[in-house]
């Protein structure tokens, strides 16, 4: 099958706030996916209040693009009274989807937002074509599938489901160790529920062994001197398999992330936009680009890469087991959302300093070194730093090649 008749995939893109939002927007997804203050799976996520989420859904509609809001928590009793109130809510605001696992709560999104689609969520274990057809005669428009499945059964299920049923799978992010994301752990050590959105990510955290009749004796599990994270996988990124995956029948390409800053997000959109658009162009441009599609995607934050179970079932290279940190190149200095005469105005995200060369991301894909001539703050008054984070600055960078939108980062070793 030639590349330019395959079906171009919507790329969907995590947000946890109006700045992430449009950020995404400007920076090429199709679709952006994000969680009120109830009912989703990242509580800790900073998330939308009710006036965030209007003007986000008129941005991204302004240009063309689509909301999906998350209320994919396992409901219980006490739950379902309030989720009630929030799809009256949420029916009046207008998003064009809501990512539902539990069957109550579909229901609940059924009776009280008739017209929006509803995408089933990954947390639902949706792992064969029986499942997906279950959810369609239910009236689902989408089902996302569990991260366990391999290309091969994705494209099982393409064949098995109907045409206008569509699949979503994830292509990059974090990946998590219990099915589905149906995770325990985090319950039992602190109390927080991982399926109602409060999960404290214990998969990450630093283990040893006690014997039964050793209390209080803890026996580390060697891999180094640092000890060993049992738990801990690597990222799934799929940047370098994009024909595979558009081979496989998929509708929607998923990025997880919706506690990551505008800065990944920036850096993850654009180049899987120029990933997918090069793939659907012409085979010989995106293997030409690939090695620079790796290498854009290297400056985010991330834990090394795996590609999870696309391929079959992952070995032991999949996991990381001497430390739980991210590996990070470069860091997030503000975007920048107007522009005051020779000056554009930014939200300070972490320090940079009069005379520093920093790095402008444009929506382009391209890259411009500036050098930072002069920082001022609300009050007129120059400072030759700026240390507090989120201060309101006005900046004068040279030479004057600034856009609203335009975001600002530094390479992490000249800090």
């Amino acid at each position: 099958m030639s590349e330019s008749t395959l079906k171009r995939p919507e790329l969907l893109i995590p947000a946890s706030s109006l700045e992430v939002l449009k950020t995404a927007v400007i920076f090429g997804a199709d679709a952006v996916y994000i969680g009120g203050e109830a009912f989703g799976l990242r509580a800790k996520a900073k998330n939308f209040s009710h006036d965030d989420m209007k003007e986000g859904i008129e941005f991204a509609h302004k240009a063309g693009k689509k909301v999906h809001v998350t209320a994919n928590i396992l409901a219980h009793n006490a739950d379902l009274e309030g989720a009630k109130e929030y799809f009256k809510e949420l029916n009046e605001l207008k998003p064009d989807a809501l990512i539902i696992a539990d069957p109550g709560m579909f229901t609940l999104a059924r009776e009280y937002c008739p017209e929006t689609d509803i995408h089933v969520s990954t947390q639902a274990n949706n792992t064969n074509y029986l499942t997906y057809n279950f959810w369609y005669k239910q009236g689902a428009k989408r089902v996302v599938a569990a991260r366990e499945l391999s290309l091969k059964e994705i494209k099982e299920i393409r064949e098995h489901i109907p045409k206008d049923m569509e699949i979503e799978c994830f292509i990059h992010g974090a990946m998590c160790i219990s099915y589905s994301g149906r995770c325990l752990l985090s319950s039992y050590f602190t109390g927080r529920d991982a399926n109602k959105g409060e999960c404290t990510h214990p998969c990450r955290w630093k283990y040893a062994v006690v014997e039964e009749k050793r209390p209080g004796e803890y026996l580390p599990v060697y891999e180094n001197d640092r000890g060993t994270y049992i738990f801990n996988s690597k990222d799934l990124c799929m940047i370098e398999h994009i024909p595979d995956m558009l081979r496989a029948g998929i509708d929607s390409f998923k990025i997880e992330g919706r506690m990551k800053t505008a800065l990944y997000v920036a850096a993850v959109t654009r180049t899987y936009r120029r990933a997918i658009d090069d793939c659907l162009e012409s085979l010989e441009k995106y293997e030409a680009n690939r090695a620079s599609y790796m290498e854009e995607i290297a400056k985010c934050t991330y834990r090394q890469f795996t590609t999870g179970f696309y391929y079959g079932k992952p070995s032991e290279e999949s996991q990381i087991y001497d430390n739980n940190t991210y590996v990070r190149e470069y860091v997030y200095l503000g975007m920048v959302y107007e522009k005051k005469g020779d000056r554009v105005v930014i939200e300070q995200r972490n320090k940079f300093c009069t005379g520093d060369s920093i790095e402008l991301m444009k929506a382009d894909g391209s890259d411009i070194f500036v050098k930072v001539v002069s920082i001022q703050n609300e009050e007129g008054e120059e400072m030759e730093s700026a240390p507090h984070s989120k201060q309101k600055l006005f900046v004068k960078l040279e030479p004057p090649v600034c856009e609203i939108y335009d975001i600002l980062r530094v390479k992490e070793d000249i800090k």
